[in-house]
């Protein structure tokens, strides 16, 4: 980035904080803000550092959940052992089909038009499954098929448009988790992903040297996607997903508008 959008770098870093945990796609917002203000690309050092920023939002959320998750290898409680097994299975297929279509995510899956037709397709299954699901089951339930078909519902989300949490939250509803659960299972495997994202386009970080404006932008990732995610959970402990699912519909339908208007 430029040295005169320190303030662009602060407002991408807040987009991406809050839409990575939000069922609202972080890429599709990174993607449509600049271009509905005509910014210019920020760039992948860039990207890079907003996505390190949440993976540091979910490590101090959870890093009690992760600290029980490690020591179940070693002390024989088997319920977080179970659950630990469940989020590495369920990270593998993202991380494969994320290393394949790694291109065409930076390329072809950037039109707005598509992006507009996964946000309304995505926010209309989510309410669905959400609304007409029951909440019977809870985090510990969850079985090698669940975390599977969670696991390649998350490899969709490289369409921008889609979302990972929205992919992961709307398929664990479908299979009638809780809606709390559905959110914690979602962010808890979507911090290896991120981790390993991270940590394999980390070398452009070194490579190209940190600014102040990667700094802000990581920080403000950082905080507002703790922000977002001690929302979600308290939010959707009492209400559902449904006002998430007709924000994406109603983002869907401007994003058409200013496509065809701006032709």
């Amino acid at each position: 980035m430029t040295n005169s959008s320190g303030f662009e770098a602060i407002v991408l870093g807040a987009v991406q904080g809050l839409a990575e945990f939000l069922p609202i796609s972080s890429s599709a917002h990174l993607i449509i803000v600049p271009w509905l203000l005509k910014w210019n690309d920020p760039g992948l050092v860039f990207d890079v550092a907003l996505h390190l920023g949440t993976l540091v939002a979910l490590l101090v959320y959870y890093w009690r959940d992760w600290v029980s998750l490690g020591a179940s290898i070693f002390n024989g409680d088997r319920e977080r052992k179970h659950l630990l097994f469940m989020l590495v299975v369920a990270s593998v297929p993202g991380a494969i089909i994320g290393m394949l279509f790694e291109k065409e995510a930076e390329t072809v899956f950037r039109s707005p038009l598509l992006i507009a037709i996964a946000l309304a397709a995505l926010g209309v299954a989510l309410w669905y499954f959400d609304r007409t699901s029951t909440q019977t089951r809870k985090i510990s339930e969850i079985g090698f098929s669940d975390a599977l078909l969670i696991g390649l519902s998350q490899a969709f989300a490289i369409i921008p448009g889609v979302s990972r949490s929205g992919s992961t939250i709307t398929t664990a509803r479908l299979l009638r988790l809780e809606r709390t659960d559905a959110a914690n299972f979602s962010f808890l495997m979507a911090t290896p992903i991120i981790a390993g994202a991270g940590l394999f386009e980390g070398r452009h970080l070194i490579h190209e040297g940190i600014t102040g404006d990667v700094v802000a932008g990581f920080v403000a990732a950082a905080i507002f996607g703790l922000i977002a995610i001690a929302a979600l959970i308290r939010y959707v402990r009492t209400q559902t997903y449904q006002p998430f699912a007709w924000y994406r519909v109603a983002l869907a339908a401007f994003v058409i508008v200013v496509y065809f208007l701006r032709r």
